[in-house]
């Protein structure tokens, strides 16, 4: 047990640091995923076919291509083609689009929650389709599914670990786990504390969804 707790207070800045890098890629890909899962969900339910296609070639190439193919593609791929694109951008904005896809499906669900009746009505009353998706539908949208957009960004932290292996390799948690390991060849202790790390995200992630839940959610 002393060796457990000798491994984190002699490398706490190792930890503490991957833990860092691990908050600021998970939140900088979170408002990604919301933002753009927000507009392709919009698209997938537009009047214009073209734009429900546009919507659904999206959520079916991000959604079926492995996320370290994704970031190996944003960040060796772009810059073989001359794109000057840094380790954050492409770690961040490939975590990011690949969890808007399913951002935008459930929020596509969440959506049909909403009964025609008060589209129909806000359309009656001279309000744009645009109005009403802005005003009346999404609103509603986002407090029906506020549980399945918890678990989806309890998986995108679990994904986030996959940036360390990558040829992205940040410093996050588990890059600084394997660090550890590699200078004290303590593989237990080091990837246990890497393991603590990500079990404190995704339970803050965990209760601050479950207060969100039980504050704005819509029972139907």
């Amino acid at each position: 047990m002393s060796a457990l707790f000798d491994v984190l207070t002699e490398h706490l800045d190792e930890f503490g640091g991957g833990l860092w890098v691990t908050l600021r890629l998970v939140m900088g890909a979170f408002v990604i995923a919301i933002v753009v899962g927000t507009v392709v969900a919009a698209l997938r339910i537009a009047p214009s076919v073209w734009l429900r296609r546009l919507g659904g070639i999206y959520v079916e190439s991000f959604r079926n291509i492995p996320l370290l193919v994704l970031l190996t593609m944003a960040y060796a791929g772009l810059r073989r083609a001359g794109v000057p694109i840094g380790q954050w951008t492409a770690g961040i904005g490939a975590l990011g689009l690949y969890t808007a896809a399913y951002v935008a499906e459930v929020l596509r669900s969440g959506v049909f929650a909403v009964s025609k009746g008060q589209i129909e009505a806000s359309l009656s009353l001279g309000f744009s389709y645009a109005q009403t998706l802005r005003r009346i539908v999404l609103p509603q949208a986002f407090r029906t599914v506020i549980p399945p957009l918890g678990s989806i960004t309890i998986a995108m932290i679990k994904n986030s670990a996959i940036i360390g292996v990558s040829l992205i390799a940040l410093n996050d948690i588990l890059k600084s786990a394997r660090i550890v390991q590699a200078e004290t060849f303590k593989t237990e202790e080091a990837f246990l504390w890497a393991a603590v790390g990500y079990l404190l995200i995704t339970v803050t992630a965990t209760i601050a969804f479950r207060f969100l839940e039980r504050r704005y959610v819509i029972s139907r």
